[in-house]
């Protein structure tokens, strides 16, 4: 039986009645909770779980945050299901915040048994460790290899060293992420936005105008997609969904109002039938790929409706049908003279257009 820190306890009991760490952490949280936060979380408690509590100040000059800045770590700790509650000291002047003296109980140092995983259980952590790359440079990242490694010393020495060995299996690969240093406080707010959800004020540039817009949102959920993360979002003043790239969101303050999460939202399904990022813009088509790079295309899906038509000389038709106009002129031009667009005849034209300029440039 080991005996492990109460921080860890919550990383690893998914399930913990206590405090509801666990549905939280599997959803938003990890994303924007990024462990500078998490350690500041974690000595407020230790503030609070004094006899006589801790007040405004003594959190603001112990964690060397400002006033408003507790305020929100408060709220936070509340969210996540921390039982605070305000007493006053004894003249009355000043208001400390304390933890309930029954929850404290089951704070301190906590008693698990010996983790034991088997060998397909330790490849999907290698795997879920190498998706982290996203994060490459940034707190999220160096906290998440520290919450890795703190879940090796938890495991038998054999275990451990298979992790080690597996990791080294699979390898990362970062070239195309884009770089989120200095968005890390952006990204917690979203989170806390999303769990609380509560209305935002952003300030955000829109390539398409190339000038910074602010908007009333309410954040629903976080997507990564092709080495970027993306948030779902409404937009307050026209009630529509619309996806977000977190690194260009400029500014981001939490207003007071709350919203209700949309009862027909689903965004697993909106991302089943897009075929890229362009939520509305339906399109159905017929792309011819040639032999050679026919058996490429078939060991993939590329669009949730799909059905491909196979050619005695080993060329395919692929029947599709999703959104986004642009995005499927790209995905056939990316393909050179070994994919031609057969359907719709207007987009169809577009392309070779497109492609008669392409050869006026190289001439």
């Amino acid at each position: 039986m080991a005996k492990v820190p109460f921080v860890l306890y919550l990383f690893l009991n998914s399930n913990n009645p206590v405090c509801g760490f666990g549905l939280i952490f599997q959803k938003n949280w990890f994303i924007g909770m990024h462990g500078k936060r998490l350690l500041k979380i974690l000595r407020a408690v230790e503030l609070m779980s004094r006899p006589g509590g801790a007040t405004i100040k003594d959190l603001a000059e112990d964690l060397e945050l400002d006033r408003r800045s507790v305020y929100r770590l408060r709220d936070t700790m509340e969210a996540l299901f921390f039982p605070i509650y305000e007493d006053k000291d004894v003249d009355g002047r000043k208001m400390r915040w304390k933890i309930q003296s029954e929850y404290l109980a089951k704070l301190p140092n906590v008693s698990l048994p010996e983790l034991t995983l088997n060998f397909p259980e330790i490849m999907a952590l290698c795997l879920l460790k190498g998706e982290s790359s996203i994060y490459q440079g940034t707190e999220v990242q160096r906290h998440a290899d520290r919450a890795f490694y703190k879940l090796g010393q938890l495991l038998p020495d054999k275990v451990s060293s298979q992790l080690e060995k597996l990791e080294e299996l699979f390898r990362p690969v970062a070239k195309f992420c884009k770089d989120y240093s200095g968005k890390e406080e952006i990204i917690e707010l979203l989170a806390q936005a999303m769990i609380k959800q509560r209305e935002c004020a952003v300030e955000y540039f829109a390539f398409q105008d190339e000038q910074t817009k602010i908007y009333r949102i309410h954040p629903l959920c976080f997507f990564e997609h092709e080495g970027g993360l993306y948030l779902f979002v409404r937009v307050a003043r026209y009630e529509d969904i619309r996806v977000l790239a977190v690194e260009r969101i400029e500014d981001l303050q939490l207003r007071e109002a709350g919203f209700d999460y949309p009862e027909d939202f689903q965004p697993d399904q909106i991302l089943r039938n897009t075929f890229n990022l362009t939520l509305d813009d339906p399109i159905e088509a017929r792309v011819w790929i040639s032999g050679d790079q026919a058996k490429y295309v078939t060991e993939r899906r590329f669009f949730e409706a799909q059905g491909i038509e196979e050619r005695e000389d080993g060329s395919i038709i692929v029947h599709l049908k999703t959104s986004g106009r642009y995005d499927v002129k790209r995905w056939v031009l990316g393909f050179g003279a070994d994919a031609a667009l057969l359907e719709p005849e207007d987009l169809r034209q577009e392309i070779r257009d497109e492609l008669q300029r392409a050869l006026a440039r190289h001439d």
